[in-house]
């Protein structure tokens, strides 16, 4: 079965989600939490409000279940920041009137079910709940947030895709994950997420690199980054597929020999690197080139250059091999 490459990303800027690597211990809900809450907080007949996964919670539009319940001004210290100690709780701001907040709020209940409680979503009635509301500046819903270990984490605002909001729980759960909050409400074990379904022409790019047909995978690829120019997995792929072509009729030995016998032909030194590099030989591919830069100049020296750039992206920013090669182009460069 063909089998995607990881990509890590989330959303950013002002689009619908906000990066939670950018959000990391921004807001600490200590300080609302010692907040004595008046008596006025809790909406008429409220009592104590609910208690997570009691099934006596009442109200329109209510639900209360291990992984889905109401929560009030007068009770969200329970409700929200100390269960977020141990599991990540997701704050769904709505009100009866919204529309689309009675579109988005199923979906958030069925994904904490299919997540296997490794999240939980609290519930708060913006109309019965001015004080929180208030505390937390909503201005439109629905608004989401979260809350991990005691701090805000924005989610997003306005109702968003599945894929986008699956997106942003994924993130959000490794984000738990870094700071030890791994709980799993509700008794169970978390079910096992399964991967968004593939674009069909990336699909079909893979298909036929699982066939050995590297040309019809480049022209797929090609197709897909064409439609697509920021999708970065497809320009990845793209360029792992581009390098094989580049390499698969090469013969090792003559490539080889052509590099030593022309130590400042480019073309023969290229050559070589992308051979190296195809057969998983990537610190020597790195040398050569760096090496290649070092005493070369003029068309040359930009053109190897140019080369080891590609490298570094094709190999990723994480890879170490990455730094230490852009590490050691900078000093022969400068």
């Amino acid at each position: 079965m063909t089998q995607r490459p990881q990509f890590p990303g989330m959303a950013s800027g002002g689009g619908p989600g906000l990066p939670a690597s950018a959000l990391r211990g921004v807001v600490d809900l200590g300080a609302l939490a010692a907040k004595p809450q008046p008596a006025s907080a809790a909406p008429a007949g409220a009592g104590s409000g609910p208690v997570p996964g009691d099934a006596g919670a009442a109200g329109s539009g209510s639900t209360a279940s291990p992984l889905v319940y109401d929560t009030t001004d007068a009770t969200f210290d329970a409700d929200v920041i100390e269960r977020s100690l141990t599991v990540p709780v997701v704050i769904d701001f709505w009100a009866e009137w919204c529309g689309p907040c009675k579109q988005l709020s199923p979906v958030l209940e069925r994904l904490a079910a299919e997540y296997g409680g490794r999240f939980v979503v609290a519930k708060l009635d913006v109309d019965a709940n001015p004080l929180l509301a208030q505390e937390f500046g909503v201005q439109s819903i629905p608004m989401v947030l979260a809350v991990v270990g005691g701090r805000l984490v924005p989610l997003f605002q306005g109702a968003q895709p599945e894929a986008q909001i699956r997106r942003l729980l994924d993130e959000l759960l490794r984000l738990a994950a870094e700071n030890g909050v791994t709980g799993v409400a509700g008794g169970g074990t978390p079910a096992e997420v399964p991967e968004p379904p593939m674009d069909p022409a990336l699909a079909a790019a893979y298909a036929a690199l699982e066939e050995n047909d590297l040309d019809g995978a480049a022209r797929a690829f090609r197709d897909v980054v064409a439609a697509n120019p920021a999708d970065t997995e497809a320009k990845l792929a793209l360029a792992q597929v581009e390098l094989m072509l580049t390499t698969r009729d090469l013969d090792a030995d003559q490539v080889r020999a052509a590099a030593e016998a022309g130590p400042d032909d480019v073309r023969a030194q290229i050559s070589a690197a992308e051979l190296d590099l195809a057969m998983g030989n990537v610190e020597p591919a790195i040398d050569r080139l760096v090496s290649f830069v070092a005493r070369s100049a003029g068309a040359d020296k930009d053109a190897a250059r140019v080369k080891l750039l590609s490298f570094f992206e094709l190999l990723g920013p994480d890879d170490p091999r990455t730094a230490a090669g852009r590490q050691a182009l900078t000093r022969v460069l400068f």
